[in-house]
């Protein structure tokens, strides 16, 4: 792994409303093929870390910097143009589209032949290849959320940002959608991935933060994180209740 993190974020405050902060100094980073890890309690500010990397909150303070470029204060379509995609927990696919019309509208910028890169997606998740023509509003939510990633990189993105992909989805869907995040992982694509599931999440991440409070509390290997007695007590739900 090379030495210059694909992302980087520095001491970074974002919020939705002037003067209250929900993002208080955090730090993150990310290297070409990581899949790091974001979790915490609810209202920690995971999902507004992965909305401010991509540009549809402005840091009021620190720096993101995304292949060696500041793009803090960017718009999302220039983000994207620099070759980051996110996919957010809801409203992350088009309902009235066909699944194959949704890849082509994934792909709207780019200046290539679509149907090889239809075929690759559809050779991702074949169960996609079988509903090609099917509303994706008649999808799982399974198959929606493999949907929405599908769509993300129809655009051969650097880096995928995951926001909540297993939220309310059954025991056997979240299986089969973590089991897609780690097959696009071992292609070479970084993934953040914002998770509310944080015991499946760390273990199968190379790296992951537990944010709490608009901070990052602890970082670390997956594993690490997985088995750390403090982190175990007060965000996975193991030893004694806080």
């Amino acid at each position: 792994m090379i030495n210059e993190p694909l992302l980087e974020v520095e001491n970074v405050h974002a919020g939705y409303v002037k003067d209250l902060d929900i993002l208080q100094g955090i730090n993150f980073k990310i290297y070409p093929g990581e899949l790091v890890a974001v979790i915490g309690p609810n209202g920690a500010g995971k999902s507004t870390l992965a909305k401010t990397i991509f540009g549809l909150l402005t840091p009021h303070k620190g720096k993101i910097t995304f292949n060696g470029e500041n793009i803090a204060g960017l718009r999302s379509d220039q983000i994207v143009q620099r070759g980051m995609c996110y996919v957010p927990q809801i409203s992350n696919v088009f309902s009235s589209l066909t699944v194959e019309e949704n890849l082509e509208m994934g792909a709207f910028i780019r200046k290539v032949p679509l149907p090889p890169l239809k075929d690759k997606i559809f050779s991702m998740f074949p169960v996609l290849a079988n509903r090609r023509r099917q509303r994706a509003g008649t999808l799982s939510g399974g198959e929606r959320q493999m949907l929405a990633m599908g769509k993300a990189l129809m655009l051969d993105p650097s880096l995928l940002l995951l926001d909540e992909p297993s939220a309310a989805l059954s025991p056997l869907l979240v299986n089969n959608v973590f089991e897609q995040i780690q097959l696009i992982n071992q292609t070479g694509k970084a993934i953040v991935l914002v998770e509310q599931n944080a015991r499946k999440a760390l273990a199968m991440a190379h790296r992951g933060y537990v944010l709490d409070t608009g901070r990052d509390r602890f970082s670390g290997p997956g594993t690490e994180l997985l088995n750390d007695p403090k982190v175990g007590e007060l965000y996975l739900g193991a030893g004694k209740a806080h």
